[in-house]
């Protein structure tokens, strides 16, 4: 599933992004279980708040982390994101 690069990238409402204490670790919770997250995959999830699109969140990242040439590796993870329904498009 392809990431549009124009539509607002929203966290999903049936899942939740929260620090897990006993993982040390950023996850996601949802009725079926639980996914837990390195560091990279957390910084972008949190982004995904419903007022950015995938070019914001890359200048973001890129501008937080003083780096270039992160679009490659935060468009596939959202993709994955997308399709594991991690993360909903507007």
């Amino acid at each position: 599933m392809a990431i549009n690069p124009d539509q607002i990238i929203k966290f999903s409402p049936t899942h939740r992004l929260q620090w897990e204490e006993v993982q040390q670790k950023d996850v996601i919770l949802y009725p079926e279980g639980m996914v837990e997250l390195n560091q990279s995959s957390a910084e972008i999830l949190k982004l995904c708040d419903g007022s950015r699109n995938l070019e914001r969140i890359i200048a973001d990242l890129e501008q937080k982390f003083e780096t270039t040439g992160l679009k490659d590796d935060i468009t596939g993870f959202l993709e994955v994101a997308l399709k594991n329904g991690w993360i909903q498009q507007h």
